[in-house]
């Protein structure tokens, strides 16, 4: 399986994936360890109590067969013929095959110290004491065991023969030990069990080893202080769970008690916890590459759209708000898509509706010009207000019944077209009564100044009137084919427009009055200059006109016709300094008169000079006699470091010289004076300058 680790950069991502991995791996562990603590304690347990159940099991047939054996004895010394003995045993009826599983040996001892063979032979008998043939006849059986070698014993049961004449001798029998152990026939040991009896001497009767075997000390002080229990032993770097129990001997045999010791080592004890301990850490691994699997499976289909969104929220930060999230999951996720994506939409319309306010804002409050102000209204009204139509309209400020009505289609290529209507005073108090909006129906009837936007499928209007000092300058109308759907936010952001609009045509009107103001200041003055002089009464009004009509067909802003506008109306402001004498002269100058009247270009900047709003207008009053070809005075300039304003005026003013009366000559007819001017071009007067006043003359 191939793991993808990009999505695990994320700090969520790794700590989810860790947390399954802990979940899952964790409790398993856990559990693995408990169980593997259960089943070993249970194992203990089981064998504990399978070896004492053993031991004592083992016990007590080794007990049976030590009786049976001492019945059969008797029966075989009950059936003998003591003559037919004596003569031979060939003599005696025995059913010797019977008898050569239990006995390796079994003799007749007399009285008289003779020997005679049952069955088989027994070498080097044991030698019977006083005490043990008290025992014997006095009804006892008697158990002995003797050394046969370094490792083995070799064990003997005696009894009497006959209980009624103890001349009559003991019955001696060497008894087989694999009979008794059961061993060579069939096995009564579970598998992996091993079995050792013990004599009271802790010598070895019997070992399923084979061989020698060293108890602890601590381990036979245990055996002989106690008829049963359990011990645990080392032998040959194996480590062993043993359970004893004593075979009581004293009661049927005068005999002292054996140990029977039944153990089994831990490894075969525990050995159904080696397949555990050896399928475990492929479960493990199993479940680990499940987890991974799983978790990584989970991990994605939670962080892929988490990382969608975060992209997303990325997106809307830099102002992308168009881009949608796209996620499959049909989960909660896919429903938090679909309310980002919606949020998204919601924020873009948002952001481009207070951006297209910004700059609608922007647009009308540096607007100057009514045009201006409406066009800006009409084109990007509707990017705010999705519409199918839209117009604005202007109250005639001389005529309060009178409104210009703009319209818009909404079709870029159609262009906007104005219609008056006149508006009654119900209509006006209408307005008033509703200053904030209005919706108004075509089904319920129209007011007067609506009618120009009625038609092209318009079905209801959305109404913002405009006021100024309380009085109404003009209505802004959204037309909608069907019932329009704004919101409060939206009615409330057009409302703000509309005052901002309101805002921008009371600052046009401010500055239009302004502007009228300051060119009736400028007129006044120039026909106070004019006044000096019954001979140049209007003069710089002429001269202006004339400018003006020269500089539009040079193709100048509006901006440099104001300035050439207010710059003709003072040129010659400076004449305030100039004798009545002089100006009204009836003949010509002397030199010292003309000095004088030259003077008037500098006397006029020096009065203009601390005006900042008339810096542009400088040039003019001080260059309009400046010659193209450098005879002209103050300053002798020449060409096109003569102020293009200047140059204007100079050709304005000598026009309307030559073609007005003067106290020194008459004036002289218009085609004289445009034959002059056309041979002035390139010497006193700017070429350029001279075709653009043909082009207003003729």
């Amino acid at each position: 399986m191939k793991i993808e680790k990009a999505f695990l950069r994320s700090k969520v991502a790794r700590r989810i994936f860790f947390l399954f991995i802990l979940c899952a791996l964790l409790p398993i562990t856990i559990l693995a360890i408990i169980t593997y603590s259960n089943m070993t304690k249970q194992l203990h347990q089981q064998t504990q109590r399978e070896l004492q159940q053993i031991s004592k099991s083992m016990g007590m047939a080794i007990f049976e067969r030590l009786v049976l054996i001492e019945s059969e004895m008797r029966m075989v010394s009950s059936n003998l013929d003591l003559e037919a003995e004596i003569n031979g045993p060939q003599a005696v009826p025995i059913d010797r095959s019977s008898l050569n599983n239990r006995f390796k040996g079994l003799v007749w001892l007399t009285h008289e110290g003779q020997s005679i063979s049952l069955f088989g032979q027994i070498s080097d008998p044991p030698v019977l004491d006083f005490t043990d043939k008290e025992k014997i006849f006095s009804g006892e059986t008697v158990i002995l065991t003797k050394p046969f070698s370094r490792d083995q014993l070799r064990i003997f049961m005696c009894l009497a023969f006959d209980l009624q004449d103890e001349n009559q001798g003991v019955t001696l029998a060497e008894i087989n030990p694999m009979y008794l152990w059961f061993m060579g026939y069939e096995n009564p040991l579970p598998p992996a069990t091993g079995l050792c009896i013990l004599d009271s001497q802790a010598r070895i009767l019997f070992s399923s080893f084979g061989e020698d075997i060293k108890f602890p000390k601590p381990v036979l002080f245990q055996m002989q202080s106690s008829s049963i229990g359990q011990f645990e032993w080392d032998y040959r770097e194996e480590q062993y769970k043993a359970s004893f129990w004593s075979l009581f001997l004293m009661s049927k045999f005068f005999s002292p008690d054996w140990r029977v010791i039944v153990f089994k080592s831990k490894t075969s004890m525990l050995a159904p916890l080696a397949n555990f301990k050896n399928t475990f850490p492929w479960i493990i691994l199993i479940t680990l590459w499940v987890v991974l699997f799983l978790s990584i499976n989970q991990i994605r289909k939670s962080m892929i759209p988490l990382e969608k969104l975060k992209e997303g929220t990325q997106r809307i930060a830099q102002r992308d708000f168009d881009s949608q999230v796209e996620v499959s999951s049909q989960d909660e996720f896919a429903d938090l898509a679909n309310s980002f994506n919606t949020m998204a939409s919601h924020l873009g319309r948002q952001f481009k509706t207070l951006t297209a306010m910004v700059d609608i804002d922007r647009a009308i409050l540096s607007a100057l010009e009514t045009k201006k102000i409406v066009e800006v209204v009409n084109t990007h009204m509707r990017q705010v207000f999705p519409c199918d139509s839209v117009g604005i309209s202007l109250v005639d400020p001389n005529n309060k019944n009178s409104v210009q009505t703009y319209i818009h289609r909404g079709n870029p290529h159609q262009e906007e077209y104005t219609e008056s209507v006149e508006i009654d005073n119900e209509e006006i108090q209408a307005l008033h009564n509703n200053p904030k909006n209005l919706f108004i129906s075509v089904e319920n009837g129209i007011p007067k100044y609506l009618v120009p936007l009625a038609g092209k499928n318009i079905q209801s209007f959305f109404v913002l009137p405009l006021f100024i000092k309380n009085s109404l300058s003009g209505i802004i109308t959204l037309g909608y084919s069907h019932s329009p759907d704004l919101s409060e936010e939206d009615i409330s952001q057009a409302r703000q427009l509309a005052d901002q609009v309101a805002v921008a045509l009371s600052n046009m009107r401010l500055i239009e009055e302004l502007n009228q103001f300051n060119l009736g200041t400028l007129t006044a003055f120039a026909r106070a200059i004019d006044a000096k002089s019954s001979w140049t009464a209007g003069h710089s009004e002429r001269v202006t006109t004339i400018a003006l009509k020269i500089g539009k067909v040079l193709g100048l802003s509006p901006e440099d016709l104001d300035n050439l506008h207010r710059g003709g109306l003072l040129h010659d402001i400076g004449k305030i300094g100039i004798a009545y004498d002089v100006l009204d002269k009836p003949g010509g100058l002397n030199p010292e008169e003309k000095k004088d009247m030259q003077k008037h270009v500098i006397l006029g900047a020096r009065i203009l000079e601390p005006i900042p709003a008339y810096s542009e207008i400088l040039p003019i009053v001080r260059q309009h006699h400046e010659n193209f070809d450098g005879t002209g005075y103050t300053e002798g300039l020449a060409g096109n470091d003569i102020c293009l304003y200047a140059r204007i005026l100079a050709l304005a003013d000598r026009f309307e010289a030559m073609t007005s009366d003067r106290p020194y000559r008459k004036a002289l007819s218009q085609k004289k004076a445009i034959e002059f001017i056309k041979n002035q071009a390139g010497k006193e007067l700017d070429p350029k300058v001279v075709k653009a006043f043909l082009e207003v003359v003729t």
